[in-house]
């Protein structure tokens, strides 16, 4: 606007007119475009404020303003400069950016700037040309304002003086139009177009005459074809000379050459050569650019001012400018130098130096690894700013991917997913898209994206094992931890997050939440009660690892939980019985190593816990008496003496074999009799034996007999039958009573010992269901007892395995009575006297 000061009030006033004028037509034409094969184009003039209206985008596309947000439309501008932008709310596009058309394209009569639209669901794509109408916003101008001009006097009217031109950055009809001279009567104004320029030349008109008038002052003014008319002026001072008969001559006026861009700087583009037939200084010639060639020439040509050779000085970019003019002047060195001008025209050639401008333009980095084949992943454009087969491009994507480069249009191409993805072994992939053009040699560009796969979750939990073990020792501490159970899940965040819980099942009849539970976040197991070996030595649970994502997915372990014994159970001492348990008599006739008694222990422990150990931890006389360390059997030592005390006192430990061991004791009394004595107390206590033990067999028979009534009459009958009553003086005595028989005997044949001693001993390997009864003296052979329980609990049955023994007499067989079985007979026929008690242990103890 600088340039319209010069312009007069008047024309200003007339020429607003116009221009509103032209500017309101302007505003009407921005929204005609044209629709053809996906592209819209609009026109606005240059120089328009922020705001300015472009054109209806949404309406000329056929979309909604509520489309343009949701499908997240946008402009991919070409250029380095966002000049536009849309107003999401009306879809309405707008200047964003002050437009110089003259910066932006210069001195080309189109000017376009391309856009891309991009709108998604679906994707799509429209290309958006906007042409940028010229407005006069650019007055003429002259490099030099003042314009120094030296002719001969000589000069003949004619003669042509070539002037410096005037440059104007508008194009069209605003740009520089026509020249303007002061009137005078020596000089007129002849003005040429050579190319693109409009030269203008000094012709005089009339001889000069250096005696009258030694200079001369004109004004030169260059005039545009805008409205308003925009002007530049330049002072022109014409210096009168001497004469100089001949001017340089160039053999042409327009000389051609070509080069390729990748030329170096210093490479000989032509040699000019012009003549000048005058002699001395008045014939040497100086070569120089002309002052009204483009200001970039200086800067990418030199010439050498003697020789007339132009060469290259710069970087030749067939891209950027594909052809040059070079004004050259030749002047002589006259006093009154006379020039001539010729323009060199220069082709430049295009070479593959561009390789292919890739971009990348992402509509998603980050996929689900469930996302269907075909899925868009990227938008990718490539160019080239070479020219014809060097910028053609083709582009190209790894096959190691599953993913496919499909060509979309004008060097567009579309990157979707052509195979399944799994996150679990590929968490991201570097998609490397390389684009070559088919130049010689061919050029490369590649660029990497990576794209990242988000997880789904397709990974149930699982455990490394189908079941675990875990140990604990009983009485442990109710809450403590007794193990723990890990799961593992291949996927991410919240659906890799394992919670861990016990499947509900009864243990024992009771919930198996009352035994144990487990820490949901981490798997750790801790027990709810303390455990009793003794009464649970292990039991099995169902813990199920479950994630928290959509759908949920569980998997399960079974844990094996293993009691492990502890010594907490001391030793419980079941025999001597309840009958005088403490109290036994020994004969002072007893051989050295009589049974004298048995001590019978349990241990409701198990292993090394149950393990027992007999010891005698005091004597009334030490040494008379030995324990056996395993079984519990105490016998003498030695034959009794008359000086050893009738009561012997025996204190006997039961210790088992656990850390700590654990132990108890019991005190027997034994008293040393002789043999007369000893009968009456064995008759004696045999009968109290018997009382007591039928006592205990009628309540346990009227207990059972509801229940077994039609046993108990087979029973009674087998009494009957097996053991009838004879009156014979009563020298037998037969007990059914606990399914054991004891008989006392007379035999006419007597032992050299009639002293018998005669015990139901509990086996020591406790088995429940075996008596083994011991004999002293002659009879120190064992005889056992099988008891077989019946499917009844009233009925038992007994049977009696026979010892072998050298007395036996089959002759004194026929006098004897039978009692519980004819197997007995051999006791009968090798008793010949019993008067023992029989000792009764209930086996229940031994259980």
């Amino acid at each position: 606007m600088g340039a319209a000061k010069h312009i007069s009030a008047k024309d200003i006033t007339r020429t607003e007119g116009f221009l509103l004028l032209r500017k309101t037509a302007s505003i009407l034409l921005l929204c005609a475009w044209n629709l053809v094969s996906g592209q819209i184009r609009y026109s606005i003039p240059e120089e328009l404020q922020h705001g300015a209206l472009v054109g209806e985008i949404a309406k000329d596309l056929g979309l909604t303003s509520g489309e343009l947000a949701t499908r997240r439309f946008r402009i991919v501008p070409k250029s380095p400069f966002q000049y536009f932008d849309v107003n999401l709310q009306n879809g309405i596009l707008f200047v964003n950016k002050r437009i110089d058309r003259e910066i932006l394209c210069g001195q080309h009569l189109t000017c376009i700037l391309p856009l891309e639209i991009e709108i998604d669901d679906p994707v799509e794509q429209y290309d958006i040309e906007v042409e940028i109408v010229d407005m006069n916003d650019n007055s003429p101008s002259f490099s030099n304002r003042e314009i120094r001009l030296e002719i001969a006097e000589s000069a003949t009217p004619g003669t042509r003086f070539i002037l410096e031109a005037a440059q104007d950055p508008d194009v069209g009809s605003n740009s520089l139009q026509i020249y303007q001279l002061t009137p005078n009567e020596h000089f007129a104004l002849d003005v040429q177009t050579l190319g693109k320029w409009k030269i203008p030349k000094l012709v005089l008109k009339k001889s000069l005459d250096r005696e009258k008038e030694s200079s001369q002052h004109l004004s030169l003014i260059a005039v545009d074809g805008g409205v308003p008319e925009r002007s530049g002026t330049a002072e022109v001072t014409v210096i009168i000379l001497d004469r100089n008969d001949n001017a340089p001559v160039f053999q042409q006026s327009l000389y051609a050459a070509s080069l390729r861009e990748d030329v170096p700087p210093g490479t000989l583009v032509i040699k000019l050569n012009a003549t000048d037939l005058d002699d001395g200084s008045n014939g040497d010639i100086v070569y120089s650019l002309s002052s009204y060639s483009e200001e970039e020439i200086p800067e990418v040509f030199r010439i050498n001012e003697k020789s007339g050779e132009i060469s290259v000085k710069g970087i030749l970019d067939f891209e950027e400018k594909h052809v040059y003019e070079i004004h050259v002047e030749a002047k002589d060195k006259g006093a009154q130098s006379l020039s001539a001008h010729c323009t060199v025209r220069v082709d430049i050639k295009d070479v593959n130096d561009n390789a292919p401008d890739l971009i990348l333009k992402p509509v998603s980095n980050t996929v689900s690894e469930d996302a269907p084949t075909g899925t868009l992943i990227a938008l990718i454009s490539v160019t080239d700013r070479d020219s014809h087969i060097n910028g053609r491009t083709d582009c190209q994507i790894s096959s190691e991917v599953p993913f496919d480069l499909k060509p979309s249009f004008r060097n567009s191409y579309r990157l979707t997913i052509s195979g399944r993805l799994d996150r679990e072994r590929d968490q991201e992939y570097a998609v490397t898209v390389t684009c070559k053009d088919e130049g010689s040699p061919p050029l490369t560009t590649d660029k990497t994206m990576i794209v990242h796969i988000s997880d789904i979750n397709d990974n149930a939990p699982s455990f490394t094992q189908s079941s675990h073990t875990v140990y604990v020792t009983e009485n442990n501490a109710p809450g403590r931890s007794i193990g723990s159970v890990t799961a593992f899940d291949p996927d991410t965040e919240q659906n890799s997050q394992i919670s861990y819980r016990i499947l509900e099942n009864n243990v024992q009849g009771i919930s198996v939440s009352s035994y144990v539970s487990i820490n949901s976040e981490n798997g750790i197991i801790y027990s709810q009660l303390s455990f009793d070996y003794e009464q649970i030595k292990g039991f099995k649970i169902r813990v199920q690892a479950q994630d928290v994502g959509l759908p949920l997915l569980s998997g399960n372990l079974t844990v094996n939980v293993i009691i492990l014994d502890q010594n907490d159970n001391p030793p419980v001492i079941t025999a001597p019985g309840s009958v005088n348990p403490n109290k036994t008599a020994v004969p002072r006739s007893a051989d050295p190593g009589f049974l004298v008694t048995k001590v019978v222990a349990s241990d409701a422990d198990s292993g090394q816990n149950s393990r027992m150990n007999y010891q005698i931890l005091q004597a009334t006389k030490p040494g008379l008496f030995k324990v056996s360390q395993n079984s519990g059997e105490i016998r003498s030592v030695r034959r009794f003496k008359d000086s050893d005390a009738t009561t012997q006192r025996l204190v006997i430990q039961v210790k088992d074999n656990g850390h700590p061991p654990l132990s108890a004791s019991t005190t027997i009394t034994l008293t040393l009799l002789e043999q007369s004595e000893q009968i009456r107390s064995e008759i004696g206590d045999f009968q109290r034996d018997l009382q007591q033990t039928s006592d205990l067999a009628f309540y346990i028979i009227i207990s059972l007999g509801i229940t077994s009534f039609l046993f108990l009459i087979i029973i009674i009958v087998l009494v009957i039958v097996i053991c009838p009553t004879e009156g014979q003086s009563g020298t037998g005595h037969c007990l059914f009573a606990n399914c054991c028989c004891a008989t006392e005997l007379e035999s006419k044949a007597r032992m050299p010992n009639p002293h018998v001693n005669l015990q139901v001993v509990p086996d020591s390997q406790l088995i429940t269901n075996v008596l083994e009864i011991r004999g002293n003296g002659s009879l120190s052979d064992a005889y056992h007892y099988k008891i077989r329980s019946a499917p009844e609990a009233a009925k038992v049955e007994l049977m009696y395995f026979a010892p072998v023994s050298p007395t036996t007499s089959g002759t004194s067989q026929k006098n004897n009575r039978t009692c519980a079985s004819d197997q007995t007979e051999n006791i009968t026929n090798n008793w010949p006297y019993f008067s023992r008690q029989v000792s009764i242990i209930p086996f229940s103890k031994y259980k």
